[in-house]
């Protein structure tokens, strides 16, 4: 019989092996232009759905923030213009999500490319549920870039248009990819975000409560119809 300190010791060596494959969590990942609008939309899922999203870029930035060994290391690559690599992204992300402790999960603005999204699956054993993709025409999303008055200096014409050019090239096609497999839901981004929000809502209600939705409809109905039967 095994002492608690030795069943301890076994229940945080379980855990420091657990995986994501383990945990088989709801991963959908978020992939739109800059400023297709996909921040405002993910803050309304959270809220409204559960989910807890998680940025590619943040955590990078978090970790460099935190002084580690990580943080350095990725540091010095931004510092000398090398790509940090795709695992060390993916390891960020698969940490924050065995630590969160929620199950469902937005991944904002990754994977950036199919070499993203190859090293994703192969490294996490898992893929996501859908994609949730922001369509915007380049007009739109330039008007809104350039209207925002956040002091961003990458909100000038010339890098917005690169930004642009670099979605296109690495990321349309993971979503090609995606969509090819029957798994990207795509929005029309370029509407009122009211209207956006509508669209996205139909995407993540659950399955009950859309087709109560519709029973309330139907109900509705038959009410207006007997209530203009005994009118007559």
């Amino acid at each position: 019989m095994g002492s608690v300190v030795d069943d301890g010791k076994k229940e945080a060596l379980q855990e420091a092996h657990r995986s994501l494959a383990d945990l088989n969590p709801t991963v959908v990942f978020v992939l739109g232009g800059p400023g297709s609008g996909k921040g405002t939309q993910c803050a309304n899922i959270v809220e409204h759905f559960g989910f807890t999203h998680l940025s590619a870029g943040d955590l990078l930035r978090a970790e460099i923030k935190s002084g580690s060994e990580n943080g350095t290391m990725i540091s010095d690559m931004i510092k000398e213009g090398k790509i940090v690599p795709s695992e060390v992204t993916i390891k960020l992300l698969e940490r924050a999500m065995l630590e969160n402790g929620n199950d469902k999960f937005l991944i904002d603005g990754f994977p950036r490319n199919e070499e993203n999204r190859a090293a994703f699956e192969d490294v996490t054993k898992i893929g996501p549920s859908f994609v949730l993709y922001f369509d915007c025409s380049e007009e739109e999303m330039e008007r809104r870039l350039l209207s925002r008055n956040q002091g961003r200096e990458d909100d000038n014409i010339e890098t917005i248009r690169k930004r642009f050019k670099v979605f296109q090239e690495s990321s349309l096609p993971v979503i090609e990819y995606y969509n090819s497999k029957g798994k990207v839901r795509k929005i029309d981004a370029g509407r009122p975000i009211e209207e956006v929000y509508e669209s996205v809502k139909a995407i993540f209600a659950p399955k009950d409560e859309k087709v109560n939705g519709h029973r309330h409809t139907l109900m509705e109905c038959l009410i207006l119809f007997w209530m203009k039967w005994c009118k007559n």
